[in-house]
């Protein structure tokens, strides 16, 4: 059977995924004060981060529509998957949703499933490899949906940012009580509910203690990750992205680690020097 994966613009894509016509990205959009951005595969990270930098508006995002998901879901293949990052987050999810239900309405026999990753950025990205060994191992469509089902409601995110300016002003930390003033160099360690709402799981003084504190967090929740793909994603921050490769495979002895810097819906709201860790 042949499949499409479609994933909104949140989740990023391998490198071999850009060749291929079963995998496709559907863009979101950016705004930077007056100019619009379109995040596909012309964004330009340090440009960006700059005008960014620049602006004294925070920047906003806008889910794509409704027909630019029917339009790539409307195509021939037999089985068709779209991922979303957390409908708790956005409203890509409903979006996606609504794109199904127009093409149903054409040929209500189309095999066609949205999942709500219930995560974001790399967390997308682990969904689709999931799916695509599902679909490589033969499996029936409604198998490969309880599977993945199943993989998203055991799926972890953690993520520790130099700062939580863009979620805060955006409203996506309306779960998150209380953060302690950035002027202290305090970092906190951020994770997601089953939910997919972001929670404060503990906190240090200085990036690299925080980001060694995720990492015992991580070791302590799931022990090993071996037999499991671990996902990194980062801005801007290849060595520090490296180094806490380097740490998770040591301490928890994955099959792979995925290490993709982040696109542009990502790059918002983790601004330069994030990273977030999915398994």
């Amino acid at each position: 059977m042949s499949y499409k994966i479609a994933i909104d613009s949140c989740g990023e894509l391998l490198d071999e995924w850009k060749q291929d016509d079963r995998i496709e990205s559907i863009p979101l959009t950016l705004m930077v004060g007056k100019e619009t951005i379109i995040d596909d595969e012309t964004f330009d990270q340090l440009e960006y981060l700059k005008k960014v930098a620049e602006c004294p508006e925070c920047p906003k995002t806008a889910c794509p529509s409704p027909e630019n998901y029917r339009k790539v879901f409307d195509c021939d293949a037999d089985h068709v998957y779209g991922i979303t990052l957390s409908a708790e987050l956005s409203g890509s999810y409903n979006s996606a949703l609504l794109g199904k239900d127009l093409v149903l309405e054409e040929n209500p026999e189309k095999k066609i499933h949205i999942f709500n990753s219930c995560s974001a950025s790399v967390g997308e990205t682990l969904i689709a490899l999931k799916i695509q060994a599902c679909e490589e191992a033969g499996l029936p469509f409604e198998d490969i949906v309880s599977v993945v089902e199943k993989y998203i409601e055991e799926q972890d995110t953690f993520f520790v940012l130099e700062n939580l300016d863009t979620l805060r002003k955006n409203g996506r930390l309306t779960g998150v009580k209380s953060l302690v003033a950035g002027a202290l160099k305090i970092k906190p360690v951020m994770g997601a509910t089953p939910e997919g709402t972001i929670i404060q799981l503990s906190q240090a003084r200085g990036m690299n203690r925080a980001i060694v504190k995720m990492v015992d967090i991580i070791e302590e929740k799931r022990k090993s990750a071996k037999n499991l793909i671990m996902g990194i994603s980062h801005c801007n921050c290849p060595e520090r992205a490296r180094m806490l490769a380097e740490a998770l495979q040591k301490r928890m002895n994955p099959d792979r680690i995925v290490v993709l810097n982040m696109g542009g819906l990502s790059t918002t709201y983790a601004n330069d020097g994030g990273v977030i860790v999915v398994l």
